[in-house]
């Protein structure tokens, strides 16, 4: 029995793929549990047309990813952090505090897209910034000593 899948399941296909299976599995769980429909014209042309939204869609989303690489390519943050005797720093330079620099630089970027690692020394350091799927940007953050009149 031919079914089109309206969810992704990881045994069977993606959404939109037409599969063969047996008429059991696809009465008692497939058609049931809404994973999947009986094939008709109409349903595979509905599909056909979300398909092609979703690629438009992601067409103009990897193009726009890529202009935000290419602005942050060039991007350079400095923090500012308390620093012991020995040249290390309390603490660590976190996502979130890359995330707001680079907000107040003009750049929305959420903090789970960045990935500064364990920065904890001071120095110019090249973190990743994941921009899309697939697409990622290198910044530099410049991590200096905390002077003691300022704040943190």
């Amino acid at each position: 029995m031919e079914i089109l899948l309206i969810e992704n399941l990881i045994s069977l296909g993606s959404r939109g793929d037409i599969v063969n299976v047996k008429p059991g599995y696809a009465r008692n769980f497939l058609l049931p549990n809404k994973i999947g429909i009986p094939v008709t014209a109409g349903n595979k042309r509905q599909i056909e047309l979300e398909k092609e939204k979703a690629q438009k869609i992601r067409a103009t989303e990897v193009l726009e990813a890529e202009q935000i690489k290419i602005k942050l390519s060039g991007v350079k943050v400095i923090i500012s952090k308390k620093v012991g005797e020995n040249g290390h720093l309390f603490g660590s330079v976190t996502n979130a505090e890359v995330a707001s620099l680079l907000l107040e630089k003009g750049f929305k970027i959420d903090k789970h897209q960045i990935n500064a690692g364990r920065i904890k020394s001071l120095g110019i350091h090249s973190i990743e910034v994941k921009v899309y799927s697939g697409i990622t940007a290198s910044i530099e953050v410049d991590v200096v000593a905390l002077k003691e009149n300022e704040k943190a």
